[in-house]
């Protein structure tokens, strides 16, 4: 196993990487403290369907991530969505169509990383804690006390927060990935019995508690007997009730979604909370990836590039490149 590169994260960034190294012949070995794939792109399986809790949607503007998604769209991992898109800014909601392509996993956006995985060798429910070089490989442990291992490179392809702490090798990328701000989010499901009277299928949020929301069931391939909505916390609010009980958040974030969607909602049939410590980061960067090739250490994710979906691709393609780059 000493030549298999291993890949902490399983997010679209880890995968990505792990695309781009299998398809080069290299060996990979994936790791996840999650119980499955997806990182911000996962779902929920609830009684009310499949909720898109993190990644609402994404857009393509790059070619290469462009031709990749006209290929996930061949495969019917994806498929257009076209809400009836609407802005609620100064009190006021005003519908705001826009020519934006916006792309969703089908039949839900995990569909996506769980494709991607596909049979690739993955240990789940495996919180890496610490990275560390012998004499010649890699070996990680776990907060079990397990060791894994020799492997002959590693990409870390995590939060940076959570990447710096396993970066303590190379100093000089735990400092780059220290220095990068991430924001929390607080996200709220909730499903209704009847189907909301509105229009809205969703909306940018410019004030107060919220900052987005959608209806779940307008997406693509979405199907099941309720009304399902997702309602995404500002970061500001999300920063300042970091630490509020679920049903706090459900009940304060449900109040602002009723005084904002200009009809009657009653109390939600089912709901649930979850909060996204780093959803995204607070600023863009350019880095691609993070790589100190001679020790065979490598970073990536949305936060050494535009914080989107898009960015987490591109920057597992840029890990994989450099590190095949260097075996050459």
């Amino acid at each position: 196993m000493s030549s298999t590169i291993a890949i902490i994260g399983t997010g679209l960034a880890g995968l990505s990487a792990a695309q781009a190294l299998t398809s080069a012949g290299q060996a990979v070995q994936l790791f996840d403290k999650s119980r499955g794939s997806g990182g911000r792109m996962a779902s929920r399986r609830s009684d009310a369907g499949a909720l898109d809790l993190g990644a609402q949607y994404f857009t393509a503007r790059d070619r290469r991530f462009l031709e990749t998604v006209q290929s996930w769209h061949n495969r019917g991992w994806v498929a257009e969505w076209t809400p009836s898109l609407y802005n609620f800014s100064d009190g006021q909601l005003s519908y705001s169509p826009d020519e934006q392509t916006r792309w969703v996993g089908t039949p839900r956006m995990s569909s996506i990383t769980r494709a991607l995985l596909g049979a690739l060798p993955v240990t789940f429910s495996c919180r890496i804690s610490e990275v560390f070089r012998g004499t010649r490989h890699w070996q990680l442990q776990d907060t079990e006390g397990e060791s894994h291992g020799p492997f002959s490179q590693v990409i870390i392809a995590t939060p940076a927060p959570q990447a710096s702490t396993l970066l303590a090798a190379a100093p000089k990328l735990a400092g780059a990935a220290a220095s990068v701000a991430m924001e929390p989010t607080w996200a709220v499901a909730m499903a209704f019995d009847s189907a909301l009277d509105t229009p809205i299928e969703a909306c940018f949020v410019q004030d107060g508690p919220l900052s987005w929301l959608a209806r779940n069931r307008s997406k693509p391939g979405r199907d099941g007997k309720f009304d399902t909505w997702v309602l995404h916390a500002s970061n500001e609010w999300s920063k300042q009730h970091l630490d509020l009980p679920k049903e706090q958040v459900i009940e304060q974030l449900h109040g602002a979604f009723a005084e904002l969607i200009g009809c009657a909602v009653p109390p939600p049939a089912f709901a649930l909370a979850h909060r996204w410590l780093y959803a995204r980061p607070v600023s863009a960067h350019e880095w691609g990836a993070l790589a100190d090739a001679d020790l065979g250490l490598y970073a990536c994710g949305d936060w050494c590039l535009s914080g989107r979906v898009e960015g987490a691709w591109l920057s597992g393609q840029e890990a994989a490149r450099r590190l095949l780059e260097h075996l050459r």
